[in-house]
């Protein structure tokens, strides 16, 4: 018997557990609202919703009678093709609420899904007469906080992610946000109280919050935009280049608007609303979508050791003498034949399953800043990059070859190249891509985050399926579970990778936050593996310093749950530590099972996970700017079974500023009824690899 009340001129929705309740209700204008509260416990109070069209005499936004209300219930087991775990649980209670707009004729429908550990919704928009071509002009969604919580945030900006989180109180925002984006972030072009999701949040009862979205198809990316007087958050869409959040044609919907609650912050990270809320699987064929551990000649170039360009002779590009065999090299390129071979043997030696190479073809001493059109054709190599030899070579070795598209934000001219340079992946034996969109987006006043760029994304997305080609995708839009439709999706960037940490560091709880706000979406292409923290020992012109200890590096291919998994460090410094470097050769990227220990944003996250079709564990933990000590139980090991425990771990005397590569490896003994206790320093953690015996 499902659990749906009646009261009065509202509808409420128990979750399947009952402990949380959402309530649907018309204002007397006939405004829709809904509220939402967690064992008992407001979590958002009454909230408006609707949507602001343009060019229209009535907005979808009051008026409205309710038409019909249908419930039901759903309950079922999926396998993802990659993943955190085996098998997923999708089980919600539904309430489809379908709306008239008294004056217009007009019907929306508004779905709401509540689960166990939150709430998802959406605007539904059937086929009928007096909606058929619309503008929005906003969407007006609001998620009115019962408090000044503590939110763990990054500003609004239309164009990246790439920024280090802000802790502080809601009503702390407007006064932090200047110094929390860089000079030139778009997000100061709509309002000083901007965030993006997924926003993390908590109470000072100690509710955790996520606020986010799910399913982005057809629909521009949701900002959220504070009233820090009342402490309402309410949507706000990125624009297309004049200025309107979205063209739609019925029928279709809005992406889901996502609430995740909990008492427990490890909830919040073992959730899977985001891929729940996603359509199934919509490739026939997925044997080829594999998981890969990874090198590649990029850290070398992103410290500044190697470049891009084949090069320096940037007057004869510009000029259009393009003739490359005759241009002088500039003795610094990295994807060059002789040194692609060298990542190739290190990948077979170590168990790598493919190299990474960037800077592989033609175009790049003239790509950035200029909102060209026509700048790569995605297929014509560097006279020093031997495409086939490197191919045949990799192919002798057992290695695959990840292939790298930069776009420079040209999305017309990589949509005009995409079935030629797909075909090209395909003959030389590149299954997976890592696309790129650095720049403005062009054409030019368009967003990285608009409907029209993320359509390009998707649509990318679906010819690389029929390629049967996975993609990787930096500086696009963040992902909201759409992985689950189009498993070939097997990571993103999106966030502040670890690239910044070459470009004057990141804050050293980055990665404690990174968990419970990018990746709610999906996997990220963090790149962790790095062993040498003064990046000027091996690239003089680059004073940075990586905010991390060498353990904590470790722990990352846990903590930063992705299908995708870099070693990004140099192979000189992994021959340096072999000892630590066993770790990233041994630790698995696919799983069966999952289990957060402990958690807290900004401060630690400890996770074991059970490798795919073995009894052997793995165990990470990232700590924030404190030192602490963990204590870990493993119930979670199979009972009666004798275990084997590596453990990497900082040293007493290790700190992420001034003795980071200090750690220690020891061996123990292990059963299900066994504990731990175990020091992390500051910006530090541990690695545990446990293999049955």
């Amino acid at each position: 018997m499902l659990a749906f009340l009646n009261i009065g001129f509202a509808q409420q929705l128990l979750s399947p557990d009952k402990n949380l309740s959402m309530t649907f209700a018309l204002l007397q204008d006939g405004t829709p609202t809904y509220s939402l509260s967690y064992k008992g416990k407001d979590v958002i109070k009454p909230s408006k919703l609707g949507l602001e069209l343009k060019n229209d005499n009535k907005s979808l936004l009051n008026d409205f009678t309710v038409a019909d209300l249908q419930t039901s219930t759903f309950d079922e087991s999926w396998k993802p093709v990659w993943g955190e775990v085996s098998t997923i649980r999708n089980h919600y209670n539904e309430l489809a609420i379908t709306l008239n707009q008294h004056e217009t004729d007009r019907i929306i429908i508004i779905r709401f899904r509540l689960f166990n550990d939150g709430l998802g919704f959406r605007y539904e928009f059937p086929t009928q007469k007096n909606l058929v071509y619309f503008t929005i002009k906003e969407e007006r969604t609001q998620f009115a906080m019962t408090g000044n919580h503590t939110a763990y945030w990054i500003a609004g900006d239309y164009d990246t992610q790439e920024y280090d989180y802000t802790t502080s109180k809601l009503s702390e925002i407007r006064s932090l946000s200047k110094d929390a984006v860089s000079s030139n972030a778009s997000q100061m072009q709509f309002s000083p109280t901007g965030v993006q999701t997924a926003l993390m949040m908590k109470t000072d009862d100690g509710l955790y919050i996520n606020l986010h979205e799910a399913a982005l198809i057809n629909y521009a990316c949701m900002h959220l935009n504070l009233d820090d007087n009342n402490m309402v958050f309410e949507s706000w869409l990125t624009p297309n280049s004049n200025g309107d959040k979205g063209n739609m044609q019925a029928a279709c919907q809005s992406p889901w608007r996502t609430i995740m609650v909990s008492d427990d912050a490890r909830d919040i990270l073992a959730s899977k609303i985001t891929l729940n809320l996603n359509d199934p699987c919509k490739i026939d064929d997925t044997s080829w979508i594999k998981p890969v551990k990874y090198v590649g000649v990029w850290w070398e170039m992103i410290t500044g050791k190697s470049s891009w360009s084949y090069t320096n002779d940037f007057p004869s590009v510009q000029l259009g003498i393009t003739d490359f065999s005759k241009a002088k090299p500039n003795g610094t390129h990295g994807a060059n034949t002789k040194h692609v071979k060298e990542y190739i043997d290190f990948a077979a030696d170590n168990g790598f399953d493919a190299v990474l190479v960037e800077g592989w073809n033609e175009g790049w001493e003239d790509w950035f800043g200029h909102a060209k059109d026509y700048v790569f054709d995605f297929v014509t190599p560097y006279p020093d990059f031997d495409v086939k030899g490197i191919h045949e070579y990799a192919k002798s070795k057992g290695v695959k070859m990840i292939m790298h598209h930069e776009t420079s934000a040209s999305i017309r001219n990589y949509e005009r190249h995409l079935d030629t340079a797909f075909q090209f992946m395909k003959d030389n034996g590149y299954d997976a891509v890592k696309t790129g969109y650095v720049g403005n987006i062009v054409p030019v006043g368009e967003h990285h985050y608009s409907q029209w760029t993320n359509n390009h994304y998707q649509y990318v997305l679906e010819k690389a399926a029929e390629y049967q080609i996975m993609i990787n995708g930096h500086e696009a839009v963040r992902p909201t579970g759409i992985c689950r439709t189009y498993p070939n999706l097997i990571g993103n960037e999106s966030a502040r990778g670890t690239e910044f940490q070459a470009f004057g560091g990141s804050k050293p709880n980055h990665v404690t936050l990174l968990p419970f706000t990018r990746l709610i979406g999906g996997p990220m292409d963090y790149t962790p593996g790095i062993f040498e923290m003064n990046i000027s020992k091996f690239s003089p012109n680059n004073d940075s310093h990586v905010n991390s200890t060498l353990a904590n590096q470790l722990a990352l291919y846990l903590t930063m749950y992705s299908p995708l998994q870099m070693a990004a460090d140099l192979p000189e410094n992994y021959n340096r530590f072999t000892d630590a470097f066993q770790f990233i050769k041994e630790v698995a990227i696919d799983w069966d099972d999952s289990k957060y220990l402990e958690a807290e944003p900004g401060q630690y996250i400890t996770v074991a996970r059970k490798a795919k079709g073995t009894n052997n564990w793995f165990v990470g933990n990232v700590n924030g700017e404190n030192s602490r000590t963990s204590t870990i139980t493993f119930n979670f090991l199979e009972k009666g079974k004798k275990y084997e425990a590596t453990i990497y771990a900082d040293a007493k005397d290790a700190h992420y500023k001034t003795n980071p590569q200090a750690y220690t490896i020891k061996k123990i003994k292990i059963t299900n009824k066994s504990k731990l206790t175990q020091f992390s320093a500051p910006g530090g953690g541990f690695a545990i690899s446990i293999i049955e015996k």
